[in-house]
């Protein structure tokens, strides 16, 4: 560090992650350019220093935006950190609509809620935190840096997830927009959720899945079964494959979100929701794998004369496919029931309320 850097004024920033899951998978790549950043955009006299730190496992719920609010502070005290931003999964709302973000200066805090960004979160992440701790340190009336040259209402423009802007200076609220933003919580939820875990969580159901199909194949009473049934019948039995396995996995893994005295009921209903797209999602992806492997292994397996043989009629590709989809389709069923053997643990990180303790995050209050 060079002489004229020991003298500039220093303003240290702690970047929160809660839960230390998604959020802290965020906060570790926007740790490293956010100096440069905060530099460029609020002051280059100043020496930034960004401090990454975890918050709770599970952040307490029942209290909302303020509650959260006031553990970031609390964090940001006993730390001695000048200013804190939280990154969360928490899906909040306020006046009915996605709390996008607030500022409270009184604190010298923020909050950033991370699905209420959208898929593009770590972009609107990178956007938007030089410009909260810019209006942070104005609206505390800090002398070390000049006051902020723009008012919160522009954020509107600069947060494409930004609707409007409620609350009184020094306690700003960014608001999502009624319709528009609940699409982006929604997608933005199950991006937190990360579908690609729980895909990878339904990989011994999936290979037992793709064993009870093969086995299927060589059974020419489904052969006839695809050919008899139509397309709308064959998409209501996918339909209810799915379902079933969606239900079982959400039932047996106990996955379904109880409102209670922690949890308030529009929170549970939204977890619901993040769980069930997220299962969702990766059920589909495991019915497509599924149903190509089935495709390949019938045609290797079945021989063009064998079928015609026994359908007594010309047959060509798209009877194959059809074999595979009813194929597919009753093992997706045989899964359901055999995803009781998957793993608790692997299982459950696909609800949206569920976090397991962190591993591989380091804390900066750990040294």
């Amino acid at each position: 560090m060079t002489h004229s850097e020991e003298h500039r004024r220093e303003i240290v920033v702690g970047l929160l992650a809660t839960p230390p899951d998604h959020p802290a998978r965020v906060a570790a790549r926007l740790t490293a350019e956010l100096a440069a950043r905060l530099s460029a955009r609020v002051d280059a006299n100043v020496r930034w220093t960004v401090l990454e730190g975890w918050g709770e496992v599970a952040p307490r719920r029942d209290g909302g935006v303020e509650a959260l609010l006031d553990d970031v502070a609390q964090r940001r005290t006993d730390d001695r950190w000048d200013v804190a931003i939280c990154l969360t999964d928490l899906p909040l709302h306020t006046e009915g609509v996605p709390l996008v973000a607030q500022t409270s200066a009184r604190r010298r805090v923020a909050m950033l809620s991370l699905p209420a960004l959208g898929l593009q979160q770590l972009r609107a992440t990178r956007g938007a935190v030089p410009d909260m701790v810019s209006r942070l340190l104005t609206d505390a009336s800090d002398q070390r840096v000049p006051a902020a040259g723009w008012v919160p209402a522009e954020m509107v423009g600069r947060i494409t997830a930004v609707h409007r802007v409620v609350g009184e200076a020094g306690e700003v609220g960014y608001l999502g927009s009624p319709l528009i933003g609940r699409v982006r919580l929604l997608v933005g939820m199950v991006r937190a959720n990360r579908p690609g875990r729980a895909l990878l969580g339904l990989s011994k159901l999936l290979v037992g899945a793709f064993g009870t199909a093969a086995f299927a194949l060589t059974t020419d009473t489904i052969w006839q079964m695809g050919d008899a049934l139509g397309g709308l019948r064959l998409a209501v039995i996918m339909l209810l494959g799915l379902t079933a396995l969606v239900t079982w996995l959400i039932v047996a893994h106990d996955l379904w979100e109880k409102p209670d005295g922690e949890t308030p009921r529009e929170l549970a209903r939204l977890f619901n929701l993040g769980t069930t797209l997220t299962l969702t999602l990766a059920t589909a992806v495991s019915y497509l794998v599924l149903f190509a492997g089935t495709v390949l292994v019938g045609a290797l397996l079945i021989d063009t004369s064998v079928l015609q043989q026994t359908l007594q009629r010309p047959v060509d590709f798209t009877d194959y496919l059809t074999l595979a989809w009813i194929t597919t389709s009753l093992a997706t069923v045989g899964g359901a029931i055999g995803s009781g053997l998957e793993n608790e643990e692997t299982v459950r990180a696909a609800a949206y309320g569920y976090h397991p303790e962190p591993g591989g995050w380091r804390d900066e209050r750990d040294g």
